[in-house]
């Protein structure tokens, strides 16, 4: 990494921010950069890489993305999605997709897919008890590998952690693509879904990487060192 490089945060009120700045920061120890909060145009253009978080309802999370500093946030949280590494976290990733289910939300239209509720009414866990939406809690995510992407290899930010690790969720809605090679990880709670997005110089969680523990930390760290 280039020296004294900046990582954005990127604050616009519906994050779990301190505990992700928190996490990158620690991921970042020895790398020489700059991990700031911010909910800054400048800052966001001026990063060498963007981490954008998300909590809470998928229309409230765009709006308020929509609205801060006139729009002028939004504009640069696009161009960095096209333009740099950029980590989406929980509503983060959910909002790279085209459309969420949730109150019939439009997203950035950036990996082609939807976002859909679970539906699990009536189903039962392997251990007989009733899945609970939201899924609250550790669970798997399989590696997904593509015979034509990364040698065949699951994708670079996977690097070192063992395939079928555990992350920690907190989700009612979950990511179906479009295109398969979108999908970067996989899960099972009912259904099996995509967990993971990945695509050209985009990589996104629906799990907490910060609450993940070292698995989380070190999927941060490869995150801050993946050259797309």
């Amino acid at each position: 990494m280039s020296q004294n490089s900046i990582v954005a945060v990127i604050d616009y009120g519906m994050g779990n921010l301190r505990s992700v700045w928190q996490a990158v920061a620690h991921a970042a120890q020895g790398l020489n950069v700059d991990v700031r909060v911010t909910n800054d145009p400048a800052v966001v253009h001026a990063a060498e890489r963007v981490v954008l978080p998300g909590q809470g309802a998928m229309r409230d999370c765009m709006r308020e993305l929509r609205e801060a500093h006139a729009g002028e946030l939004f504009g640069a949280v696009l161009h960095a999605a096209v333009h740099k590494p950029l980590m989406g976290v929980c509503v983060g990733m959910q909002m790279l997709l085209d459309h969420s289910e949730e109150q019939d939300t439009p997203g950035l239209g950036l990996i082609p897919g939807q976002v859909r509720k679970f539906r699990l009414d009536g189903m039962t866990q392997p251990d007989g008890s009733r899945y609970k939406v939201p899924q609250m809690g550790w669970n798997r995510v399989s590696q997904t590998r593509h015979a034509d992407l990364h040698g065949g290899q699951p994708h670079p930010v996977w690097a070192g952690i063992p395939d079928d690790s555990y992350f920690y969720f907190v989700h009612s809605f979950h990511a179906h693509v479009d295109n398969p090679q979108h999908s970067a990880g996989e899960t099972e709670y009912g259904v099996r879904f995509t967990s993971v997005v990945a695509r050209d110089n985009i990589f996104a969680t629906q799990f907490h990487p910060e609450k993940s523990a070292e698995h989380g930390l070190a999927l941060y760290r490869n995150f801050l060192l993946w050259r797309p």
